[in-house]
């Protein structure tokens, strides 16, 4: 077959039409990335330039063995272990529910509203409700039960920002679930149902099933996001962490240490840690999908 040849004029006007965006992208996003990939490898501050010095890779060693660094990591990998599990499942229990029944278009403004609510506002909403004398603690005084001080306290804090991530969020993956279960055949439902088979079988054998890479999107998608929190924690804290760096995942701690410490450097290497651990991690999870489909 025969390539398409275009005449020059064509083709130097499609190079001009998308020459904005790949100057935008060289000059906005590549350039500043390749930058903070040389500085990482130095102890620089952009308070003074001209007297960084080269570290290799130390700021990459030192990273493992900075206990703050290690705490906000640890954090965020609780995090994200709480949060993507119980994301994905509610987010398919919506979606399942809002397919069945009428006015689906009510059902997705409602559910995704939080989504497109600012995470400013949210956490600022949360901060009224898990207050000491907030709307949750007066709903279990009704019940003889005396609530904590949530996001004062190092053992309630994490779990109560969990659960806002939660619910601002799963309107967003329930809109792609829906998507994904819209995209079924009818026609294998009706072949079940004249095989004789049960809800629970359509569900766990058809369902699921084709919506494999549905959940490895959304998965991936959430797993990205719970790695890069920071609104929440940032609001909640007052861009501490606390209390005793019990809300300190690792972007807030990248951005204390490049715009509080001046430690561009470290937090360049840090940036780049943690991207290697969320491009590992989605790795995995293609590999598992690759081998179930197998």
């Amino acid at each position: 077959m025969k390539r398409r040849k275009y005449p020059l004029d064509q083709a130097l006007a499609g190079y001009l039409l998308v020459l904005p965006a790949m100057v935008s992208l060289a000059v906005f996003l590549i350039g500043p990335i390749l930058y903070a990939f040389y500085i990482s490898f130095f102890h620089f501050s952009f308070l003074d330039p001209q007297n960084a010095t080269f570290a290799g890779f130390g700021n990459y060693i030192h990273l493992f063995n900075d206990p703050v660094f290690l705490r906000a990591l640890l954090n965020t990998s609780l995090y994200s272990l709480c949060v993507v599990p119980v994301q994905t499942a509610l987010s398919l229990f919506l979606a399942l529910i809002v397919n069945q029944v009428k006015g689906k278009t009510f059902f997705r403004v409602a559910y995704y509203l939080p989504t497109v609510t600012s995470t400013v506002a949210v956490s600022v909403m949360f901060i009224f409700v898990f207050q000491p004398s907030g709307l949750l603690n007066r709903f279990l005084l009704l019940f003889g039960i005396h609530g904590p001080n949530y996001f004062n306290s190092p053992s309630f804090a994490l779990p109560s920002i969990m659960a806002l991530a939660v619910w601002s969020t799963v309107g967003q993956f329930m809109i792609i679930y829906l998507a994904g279960l819209q995209d079924i055949p009818e026609e294998i439902y009706e072949a079940a149902d004249l095989d004789g088979a049960s809800g629970w079988a359509r569900l766990t054998r058809i369902t699921i099933p084709l919506l494999r890479r549905t959940t490895f999107l959304t998965v991936v998608m959430s797993l990205i996001g719970t790695f890069q929190v920071f609104d929440q924690m940032y609001v909640i804290s007052g861009g501490s962490g606390g209390p005793l760096n019990s809300t300190l995942s690792v972007v807030l701690d990248l951005f204390n240490k490049a715009f509080k410490d001046m430690e561009m450097g470290y937090a360049s290497a840090m940036a780049f840690v943690l991207f290697v651990i969320i491009l590992i991690l989605t790795l995995v999870q293609q590999f598992v999908l690759g081998r179930e489909q197998e």
